[in-house]
């Protein structure tokens, strides 16, 4: 049966265990398949050929694994392209920055909201086309970070690097007021501590996990693909590179066990 069948989620790396997580929360019943291409991690420096191509190597191999959708639980692909993936799928496919973008909607009180991302997500202007597609009166602000996700692959989320490179990128978006900050890539969110130090209380931290869980729950609900309540589900990982850092810092975050996981070579996807 289709509603049997996981659901795939591809990240650069282990951002997209953030988005897994609510999922998990949301819906403990659906079976998942999770593709993390660690080797070839970061992706938000990279070309928007070179994000493609990669991205679309990872959706090939989730379809192998026979996924019912795909979460593209990355900022970089979802901005450079989701569409193409969507286009070239049979199944459906969710990125998530539209919820991300309509979440720091609902969250602004004085209508500034700043974007940190990656390079290449910051570039796109994605973010900026979501948020004034729901209210064009909103000011954005955006900042690329591109040392945040090499901190979180290595499991430096709290330490005095993580902090005072967050205070050197954060500043100037600080002195525009902003009382909204979007985390633009799933990677961040891993950092939150650390950002909120660094940002106070004030500062609403939206990151689009929940938002991309609740829409993935939608979709289910209304193409009929939910699994049965109550079942257990059954969770696999795939890496393509140092699956034993993935799991340390991934099963402090999640935790739970994250087993079993395989090594695959994007050679061979």
């Amino acid at each position: 049966m289709e509603s049997q069948k996981p659901i795939g989620i591809f990240d650069s790396g282990i951002g997209g265990l953030t988005v897994a997580k609510e999922i998990m929360n949301l819906m403990p019943w659906e079976n998942i398949v999770y593709l993390g291409d660690t080797a070839r991690v970061p992706y938000g420096s990279k070309s928007k050929e070179t994000i493609t191509r990669f991205a679309k190597e990872g959706v090939s191999f989730l379809m192998k694994q026979d996924v019912k959708m795909i979460v593209i639980a990355c900022n970089t692909v979802s901005a450079t392209c989701l569409e193409k993936l969507q286009d070239m799928l049979p199944v459906p496919v969710v990125g998530v920055i539209e919820p991300g973008a309509r979440a720091a909607v609902k969250a602004t009180k004085n209508r500034k909201v700043g974007v940190i991302g990656t390079e290449r997500t910051v570039k796109s202007g994605a973010y900026e086309r979501a948020i004034r597609a729901i209210n064009e009166n909103i000011a954005i602000f955006s900042r690329a970070c591109p040392l945040f996700v090499p901190l979180v692959e290595e499991g430096w989320l709290e330490n005095e690097v993580a902090y005072h490179t967050a205070k050197i990128y954060l500043a100037p978006l600080q002195k525009e007021g902003i009382d909204t900050l979007v985390l633009g890539c799933t990677h961040y969110p891993l950092l939150k501590p650390t950002l909120k130090k660094v940002m106070g209380d004030k500062v609403t931290l939206v990151d689009s996990a929940l938002e991309t869980a609740r829409e993935v729950a939608a979709i289910l609900f209304e193409k009929g693909l939910e699994r049965g309540q109550g079942l257990l589900p059954h969770y696999k990982f795939f890496v393509s590179d140092d699956p034993e850092r993935f799991i340390k810092v991934g099963e402090a975050f999640l935790q739970r066990p994250i087993n079993p996981i395989n090594v695959v070579d994007p050679e061979h996807w």
